[in-house]
């Protein structure tokens, strides 16, 4: 397992620095749609629970006007989300470009490629539930064992049972194979759905 974790966090720093650098001047050019739309900053800051429970600062592209509703899941607005998403925020959300910035978290050492999504700090029965099958020991992931078997779909229960699958099978070629499905999943824009008429919304958090 230790040399499964070397593997894992070299990994992790060589993708997201080549991404990164690859990634820039699109970056770039998100950053001045983004302001040249609406007001706020062009990047989104959120607390989230990381390995043991433990909080840090994830990254994302604001897709939001800056008045939106903050730490709360997209699927318990009352009001439809397109009311606060911005027309970049929108095209960014379905093809999942928002998250491009987590790289940053990931090289920080706070995330992984692959690991089970961040818990927003308010997100008690999902926190507790991982705490059951000892799923809060694992660095949260850009994508995980979970979002290419459900991903927004899935209820909590659900949800915490693919992580605690993934906290005893994991390895360098399930990584693999669930970052290549992940990618999948986005160019086929899978298991993606928001605002009030959505199940569950985008799975993500505001």
């Amino acid at each position: 397992m230790k040399r499964y974790a070397c593997i894992k966090r070299f990994i992790d720093v060589l993708v997201s620095i080549i991404a990164l650098v690859c990634f820039l001047p699109a970056s770039l050019i998100i950053v001045i749609l983004i302001k040249s739309e609406s007001k706020g900053p062009a990047l989104f800051k959120q607390q989230r629970i990381g390995k043991n429970k433990q909080p840090f600062t994830i990254l994302k592209f604001r897709t939001m006007k800056e008045d939106s509703p903050c730490d709360v899941p997209t699927h318990l607005l009352l009001d439809d989300i397109h009311k606060y998403t911005t027309r970049i925020g929108a095209i960014l959300r379905k093809t999942s470009l928002d998250e491009w910035p987590q790289l940053i978290n990931i090289l920080k050492g706070e995330m992984s490629l692959v690991g089970p999504r961040p818990a927003l700090w308010n997100q008690y029965d999902l926190i507790l539930e991982r705490e059951r099958y000892g799923v809060n020991s694992l660095v949260p992931g850009l994508t995980g064992w979970a979002q290419i078997n459900g991903r927004d779909t899935l209820s909590v229960d659900a949800k915490v049972g693919f992580d605690s699958e993934y906290l005893l099978t994991r390895s360098t070629l399930l990584d693999l194979k669930i970052i290549f499905l992940t990618m999948m999943k986005v160019i086929n824009r899978e298991g993606v759905g928001e605002g009030a008429g959505a199940d569950r919304g985008k799975g993500e958090l505001l």
